[in-house]
């Protein structure tokens, strides 16, 4: 899980008006951040197979939510995944 704090500083970052909490943007850089705190602890534990299918779907929903954004308006598309370096 994220910490409150760091949490906040994500959504602080992507967010596209004041009030933002839920857009695509905020919700591709929270799922990104837990994708990479996952692939983190895999690299020590590696036969943790729950978790695996967790960030398999975590994956997976954030794939969603850029196929989603990029249908929708690909330029901000592109600025999520410039922002977050995914896309190479």
């Amino acid at each position: 899980m994220l910490a409150r704090e760091h949490k906040q500083t994500i959504i602080g970052q992507y967010r596209t008006h004041a009030s933002d909490t839920g857009s695509p943007e905020v919700q591709i850089a929270l799922l990104s951040e837990r994708i990479g705190q996952l692939t983190e602890h895999f690299k020590t534990h590696k036969k943790d197979h729950a978790s695996r299918r967790g960030l398999l779907m975590l994956v997976s929903k954030r794939r969603r939510l850029l196929d989603y954004l990029k249908k929708y308006d690909t330029e901000r598309y592109k600025e999520v995944i410039a922002k977050l370096g995914i896309r190479k």
